[in-house]
């Protein structure tokens, strides 16, 4: 499906939940698994294992959660803007879940709600861009009601999701699913934002930059 043509909001809301859910029922399993092991086995070192595992997973679970509340969900809805600190904060969270690393370079400020959750998105499209691992660099410059991103993704293998490449040029003709729905998510919030994404593989990584429309 082409990023020009929109998806009804009930079909939009149920792919992006059903994105969510994805992104939750690994952790979730991983703790249910871990608590299975505490009622079968006696073994301390197996008890020990188990435990670990839940405080990691859980951790993993909580940080993809707050993650979500900001990016997807109506978080701060009672405002029309989004602290920068804790938009820096999730996404340390869910990329250190991920085995990721982040260098933020932002203001200490408040930006439109919806060019947060764009930066966030774009973001969440960074961490597929680097299926190895990496470091995301996060740039926001410009005035706040006119910000730029930028975010360069650097690791083994880095490469623009290829739905997101097809969606931005205009050729992704496919059914959208539970995964193919972040970049048209994604591009569909820069519309919103009123701002221009665009991707491009560079030397040494990706880079994923959003700026405004004039």
């Amino acid at each position: 499906m082409s990023a020009d043509t929109e998806l009804s909001d009930l079909d939009l809301a149920a792919l992006v939940s059903s994105r969510i859910c994805h992104d939750i029922i690994s952790p979730v399993g991983a703790i249910a698994n871990g608590l299975e092991v505490l009622d079968e086995d006696g073994d301390e070192e197996m008890s020990a294992h188990a435990m670990d595992l839940i405080r990691k997973s859980t951790a993993q679970a909580s940080a993809k959660l707050q993650f979500a509340r900001l990016a997807f969900g109506a978080a701060g809805s009672a405002g029309a803007e989004i602290d920068l600190n804790e938009a820096e904060k999730v996404a340390r969270a869910v990329a250190q879940s991920d085995k990721h690393s982040v260098d933020w370079n932002g203001p200490a400020a408040t930006l439109a709600k919806d060019k947060v959750k764009l930066l966030l998105n774009m973001i969440t499209l960074a961490l597929a861009a680097l299926p190895r691992g990496g470091t995301l660099k996060i740039s926001i410059t410009g005035d706040a009601g006119a910000p730029s991103f930028e975010v360069r993704c650097r690791g083994e293998a880095a490469r623009v999701p290829e739905t997101l490449e097809k969606m931005l040029s205009g050729t992704d003709d496919q059914a959208l699913d539970a995964h193919s729905v972040q970049p048209y998510y994604t591009v569909r919030m820069a519309k919103s934002a009123g701002m221009s994404l665009a991707a491009k593989v560079e030397e040494g990584g990706v880079l994923l930059t959003a700026t405004p429309v004039v």
